[in-house]
Parts: structure tokens; C-alpha cells; sequence
């Protein structure tokens, strides 16, 4: 049947033609005995991949799956055993290959089995991304592009759809390229850095299981790994849609220039944070007092700044400039202990050649209290107006705030152990003297 349609769009002519191209290939394959065939092979080859499979899935599976056994091997192993749901549409591919080469010995002919091959490739990619595939970005891909695409390589239509995609031209300004150009790094990019993320997590997480390591050290090597993956990742992007490098580096070359002279607060706050990872002086982890008397715990180092966290719970960004041209104390660096000190009295009727040794001992008890560098040690500090001075210098890892009370808990040791030596602590005493005398009652 034919229709006159020169007064509709382009667009509705094409259709029309390709429409009745597969009409006309449809009428061929039924009335061919060479096409029945091919659908008999087809449909054999699919019912005994199904077979196969349906045998071969269960002894792979408990060959390949590790159960709780935890090894070298047993994450590779894990990832591979959901792709054994391929194990069908894969086997009915190859058998459908075998048949093809029989068929096309016999009649010369093999479009119908080379259609359905594809459609078992199609197949095959529905499966994967319906069934294997969890990461909901590759999914995402896969829904939107690797479906399409196999769809199309399907119905013998990609060329066709690749040679018009190449042949569509956009611009913007002077700049020129094709939509097959647009899609390809689309796709490419989008993979790239998924697999850039995916390798910096992994890298990330493989480094700071490094024990050995400085802390300084490993937050270094993770910032290094991480800027150096996605600089690969963007030069191949770049690469992929044929963008000339050395045009990117004259560019890149005045991009730095103009950074180098308005930008210069971040590009010495950048250098100065990778001075700090390579020396070590402060780390994610150490308790730190600048100069300008912000004080914290660092709980993050950037590119930019470090971000300390008091014990009040409130975040101060330090820039990591400050860090190399202000004074830091850095209460926590290389795992160094601290000293603090308990001040108490006892009452001049004591006998304080015996004090030291009851406080000394009571204070080593503290499970926090270290031997080293030095024990406790309890030292007279003088003669006040209530009562005789002492305090007991002491030694610990970490800070006396936030989860540690140090000081109270020595406090409470001292004063049990001077009550159970019946010392008695000190209060003021005031003596009152009434000049005249006390007035009389009713005077």
C-alpha cells in the first residue's frame, strides 16, 4: 500500500521509509523456510541456555560465593557471584553463534539469527542493570544509556543513529562541535569520574589503614591520590572529545598567572596546608591554641583551612596560613603526655613530713596517672594564712576537659586519702575583737 506523503515533514517521510523497510523485512521472514529455521534455532538455543544455566548457576554459585569466610579472595568473589544471572542470555548468545556459521552453510543466509543474537545481547544488558548493577549512578546510566543504546544496536539502527548524531553541528560563539561529540563525552565523563570517586574512596581507605604511617603523612598521600586521579580523569575526558591539550595548557598557564596574582590568601593557605601534612606539626586529631587565642581539637584539614572543634561543641576555621606564621601549642602532637597540678592545704597542727608520701600514693592509684616521665610527685608550695600549701604535679595522656576530668578526680583522691590519715584541710578563721566591750542589755 502506498501513500503520497511529499506535503509532510522530513521527519514523517523517514519514519514512513524505515517503516515500511522493516514491513517489507518482516514479509520476508515469514514467508522464507530459511527464516523458519532460524527461528527454530533461535528458540532452541534459548530453551537450552535456560536448561544449562538452570544446572550450571547453583554449582558456580557454591563454588564462587566465600559464605562467612573473610580473605583476600572472598570481596573479589562476592562481587562476581551476582553476574552468574548473565550465565542464559550469555550461553543462548554463543549457542546462537554456533548455529549461525550451520545456517549460513545451508542457505546462505542468517539475518533472522543475527537478530536474534543481538536480542540476546539486549537481553543480557537488561539483566544487568535491572538485577546486577546496585550503585544507584551506574543504574542510572544504564537505565538512560546502555538500554537505548543496545535497543538500537538491536534493530540494526545504531549506525544510523551515530552517523546523524555526527552529522548534527551546535555551536556556541566561535566554538563548533557535533551532538555525537556532546554524547560521547557525556557518557565517557560521567564514567570516568565515577570510577575517579570510586578509586579515591578505595585509595583513601587503603591509606589510612597504613598504621604505620603519620597521621600528617596519610592525610597527605590521600589529598595527593585524590588530585592526581581526577586530573587523570579530566585530561582522558579531554582527550575523548578531542579537545587540544596544548591549547588547555596555554589556557591553564594564564588561568595560574591570574590566580597566582588575585588569589593570593588561598593559593598560601593551599601551600601552607600541604607544609603541614608533610612536617606534621598538627594533625586531624591533636588539641591545638593558636597565638590568637583560639583553642580545639582538629577535626579536619583542608585544602584552605583547618577546622577545630572546642569542647563546647562549636566549630572555628583556621585558616592554615595562621598555622605557619602565628605560634601553636599543640598539646597532642607525637603522643606527648601533659602535666597538671592539684593544689590542697592541710592545717598547721599536721605533721607534713608524712603529707607527700599519703598523696603521692593516692594519686597513683588514678588509672590516667602515668609512671613516666614522671610519677606523682607532691611538692610544699608554702605557709598561708590558713594553713600549709601543697599541690601534686601529675602526669597524663590527654587533655584535663571535654571527656577527661583529670584534676577533679585527683581532688577527690587527696581528699579521701587525707581524711582516712585524720589530716584535717584547713577553712578560714577570722578572730573579732570588739573595742568598749559588748554593750549591755538593755542599755
Amino acid at each position: 500500500m502506498e501513500f503520497d506523503l511529499s506535503s509532510q515533514p522530513e521527519i514523517v517521510q523517514q519514519a514512513y521509509a524505515y517503516a515500511e523497510m522493516g514491513w517489507d523485512l518482516a514479509m520476508s521472514w515469514l514467508l522464507s523456510p530459511a527464516a523458519w529455521s532460524q527461528f527454530a534455532l533461535l528458540v532452541l538455543a534459548w530453551l537450552l541456555a535456560g536448561l544449562i544455566a538452570r544446572r550450571l548457576r547453583p554449582a558456580l554459585a557454591g563454588l564462587i560465593d566465600p559464605g562467612d569466610k573473610e580473605n583476600m579472595f572472598s570481596t573479589p568473589r562476592r562481587f562476581v557471584l551476582p553476574f552468574l544471572a548473565l550465565i542464559s542470555p550469555l550461553l543462548a548468545y554463543a549457542l546462537t553463534g554456533i548455529g549461525e556459521s550451520i545456517v549460513r552453510s545451508m542457505f546462505d543466509s542468517g539475518a533472522v539469527i543475527a537478530f536474534g543474537k543481538r536480542l540476546f545481547l539486549f537481553i543480557a544488558a537488561r539483566v544487568l542493570v535491572r538485577d546486577i548493577i546496585s550503585d544507584p549512578f551506574l543504574k542510572l546510566l544504564g537505565k538512560y544509556i546502555l538500554i537505548p543504546i543496545a535497543a538500537l544496536y538491536t534493530l540494526g539502527l545504531l549506525d544510523a543513529a551515530s552517523v546523524a548524531l555526527s552529522e548534527t553541528i551546535v555551536g556556541v560563539g566561535n566554538i563548533r562541535f557535533s551532538v555525537m561529540t556532546l554524547v560521547r563525552g557525556l557518557i565517557a565523563g560521567s564514567l570516568l569520574f565515577w570510577l575517579g570517586q570510586w578509586s579515591n574512596t578505595q585509595t583513601s581507605a587503603l591509606i589510612a589503614k597504613n598504621e604505620e604511617m603519620r597521621p600528617s603523612l596519610r592525610q597527605l598521600l590521600i589529598k595527593t591520590a585524590e588530585f592526581t586521579i581526577f586530573a587523570i580523569a579530566f585530561l582522558l575526558l579531554m582527550n575523548i572529545i578531542g579537545v587540544d591539550l596544548t591549547a588547555l595548557a596555554v589556557l591553564g598557564g594564564a588561568i595560574g598567572v591570574g590566580l597566582g596574582f588575585g588569589l593570593q590568601k588561598i593559593a598560601s593557605n593551599f601551600i601552607s596546608g600541604v607544609i603541614l601534612l608533610v612536617e606534621g606539626q598538627a594533625t586531624v586529631g591533636d588539641y591545638v591554641e593558636l597565638d590568637g587565642g583560639e583553642q580545639g581539637k582538629i577535626v579536619k584539614m583542608t585544602a584552605r583551612a583547618a577546622i577545630l572543634e572546642t569542647f563546647d561543641g562549636r566549630w572555628i576555621v583556621i585558616p592554615n596560613e595562621d598555622f605557619i606564621t602565628t605560634r601553636v601549642v599543640n598539646y597532642s602532637d607525637s603522643g606527648s603526655a601533659n602535666r597538671y597540678e592539684a593544689p590542697f592545704s592541710v592545717s598547721y597542727d599536721t605533721d607534713i613530713n608524712t603529707v607527700p608520701a599519703i598523696i603521692e600514693a593516692a594519686v597513683a592509684t588514678h588509672p590516667d596517672v602515668l609512671d613516666l616521665p614522671y610519677p606523682p610527685d607532691c611538692e610544699l608550695r608554702g605557709f598561708g594564712d590558713n594553713g600549709i600549701d601543697f599541690a601534686v604535679e601529675f602526669w597524663v595522656n590527654g587533655l584535663d576537659d571535654g571527656p577527661n576530668k583529670y584534676t577533679s578526680d585527683v581532688l577527690f583522691l587527696i581528699w579521701n586519702a587525707l581524711r582516712d590519715a585524720n589530716i584535717e584541710i584547713p577553712y578560714p578563721q577570722r578572730v573579732v575583737e570588739i573595742k568598749g566591750g559588748l554593750p549591755q542589755a538593755g542599755t
